[in-house]
């Protein structure tokens, strides 16, 4: 099965990155993943889904170690045959 996630953190900050959006980009990045798409306003990963949930729960777990009050998020299966 393949997922993609969307995910924002916040809160906001347009004059500088905060960290948790740093820590957010980072986790993304490092992992086994097979599109990431990093933005202001919004983040986007693809992968199999152990890959994409894996990095779900490091994001979540970091962020909010980080400072991020709110992590708003939605997963969609995108295909299926991929574990």
């Amino acid at each position: 099965m393949r997922l993609r996630v969307e995910f924002t953190t916040e809160p906001f900050d347009l004059e500088e990155a905060p960290a948790h959006a740093l820590v957010a980009r980072g986790v993304v990045e490092a992992a086994e993943l097979d599109s990431v798409d990093v933005g202001p306003f919004g983040n986007t990963a693809e992968g199999g889904a152990d890959a994409v949930l894996a990095a779900v729960d490091a994001l979540l777990r970091r962020t909010l170690d980080a400072g991020a009050t709110r992590i708003s998020l939605q997963l969609n299966v995108i295909g299926e045959g991929e574990k």
